[in-house]
């Protein structure tokens, strides 16, 4: 059985590269044009209403089309470096090859703690830059956004006052640039392949027992394991500038992923079979009293996580360790409630955040002190030159 399957391999190996070269050459023989695909929600529309409450209200309030009104805004002038953006999808019709781009949003979280007599409020959106083929409908690469909105009120806030919150992230607050602006920077300085591509994705993500009690409720049924592998892979994208495949299990379904752009089109994209696949098992969420005064507390909120970064084709394991980190919060005496996710939200991102420097070359001191693998520089290195060659 073992001896087939080493036969079968380098066959497989060039039928995916035939395939992949023959899919490049027609996504990329005219990438001088792609098309603008518009606003879009990842998975399915029928329970995209129940996964985007705050959008979907927003959307309605806007008119017939909704967020493409500003996202048309958020691009007029814009000169991407790598091919010229023309406006609409419908001017790709009749042509033989095709590619567009479409802003897709993959989650929204609303969350409140109520502090001191005051109520913070933390609103967050999280989608992809994804360029797909119209004629193949299949993902050439997807590049991740965030955007989280903090904001403190003098008690519950109110159903409208959470939409302008999230008008805010989509249009940019306090001199930050919104999830729309992030779309067109990402647009500016994206490349097509000009060759056959290697593909990197957060493939697997798993929370054990213990961790998955601190998770809210609205991050259950897999909600939660797709909200870390965006966390993962754009942390990794932002750093490297590398594309990061979309994570298939929270989308996508035998990997077709579906998407509805704004105007209740839907397409069933493939997702290609990436060479590389990171995963990340998150094992543990713990609180601790980092310090006590008549004040208030200090704690320290931390994850362990075990990492890999594997070759599936050959079951070879690149980057494994477990890897650590803890952030601080400071807790008044005054306040009544507290939430701890956003904490330990904090220090999961923190954890993909400092890796994804590590794997660039910096925050050596915190990955001594973080990783348990005794080789984890040369892994590090090793991690580093595989994942550039997916850009």
């Amino acid at each position: 059985m073992n001896s087939q399957k080493a036969l079968t391999q380098p066959f497989l190996h060039v039928a995916r590269c035939l395939m992949l070269g023959a899919l490049l050459h027609l996504s990329t023989a005219s990438a001088a044009d792609v098309a603008l695909a518009g606003f879009a929600y990842a998975g399915d529309l029928a329970s995209s209403a129940a996964r985007f409450p705050v959008t979907k209200q927003l959307e309605a309030s806007l008119g017939p089309r909704g967020i493409n009104v500003m996202l048309d805004k958020a691009m007029q002038g814009k000169t991407p470096d790598n091919f010229t953006l023309v406006p609409r999808i419908e001017s790709l019709a009749g042509r033989d090859q095709a590619v567009a781009v479409a802003l897709v949003m993959t989650s929204e979280m609303v969350s409140t703690e109520e502090i001191g007599g005051v109520v913070k409020l933390t609103v967050q959106l999280r989608g992809q830059a994804m360029f797909f083929d119209f004629k193949s409908k299949t993902v050439l690469r997807a590049y991740p956004l965030s955007f989280a909105y903090l904001d403190v009120l003098a008690q519950a806030p109110t159903q409208e006052q959470i939409a302008e919150r999230m008008l805010a992230l989509y249009q940019g607050t306090n001199g930050k640039p919104g999830i729309l602006a992030r779309f067109a920077t990402a647009v500016n300085r994206a490349s097509l392949p000009a060759n056959v591509p290697r593909f990197v994705q957060v493939g697997k993500v798993t929370i054990g027992d213990e961790a998955r009690a601190a998770f809210p409720p609205e991050l259950a049924n897999g909600a939660g394991e797709a909200w870390i592998a965006d966390m993962f892979g754009e942390a990794l994208s932002a750093k490297l500038g590398i594309p990061i495949l979309p994570y298939a299990k929270g989308y996508a379904i035998g990997n077709v992923m579906s998407m509805t752009i704004g105007d209740s089109t839907v397409f069933n994209l493939k997702l290609p079979e990436p060479d590389y696949v990171l995963s990340a098992d998150v094992v543990k969420l713990k609180k601790i009293v980092y310090s006590e005064q008549a004040a208030g507390k200090s704690f320290v909120y931390g994850t362990q996580m075990d990492l890999r970064l594997e070759e599936p084709m050959s079951g070879k394991a690149y980057l494994h360790s477990l890897v650590k980190n803890g952030e601080v919060k400071v807790v008044s005496a005054h306040q009544t409630t507290l939430d701890d996710f956003p904490a330990y939200e904090d220090a999961m991102r923190g954890l993909f955040t400092k890796l994804a420097r590590a794997i660039g070359g910096e925050e050596a001191a915190w990955l001594k002190s973080a990783a348990a693998a005794p080789d984890i520089n040369q892994q590090m290195t090793t991690t580093r030159d595989l994942l550039l060659l997916c850009k």
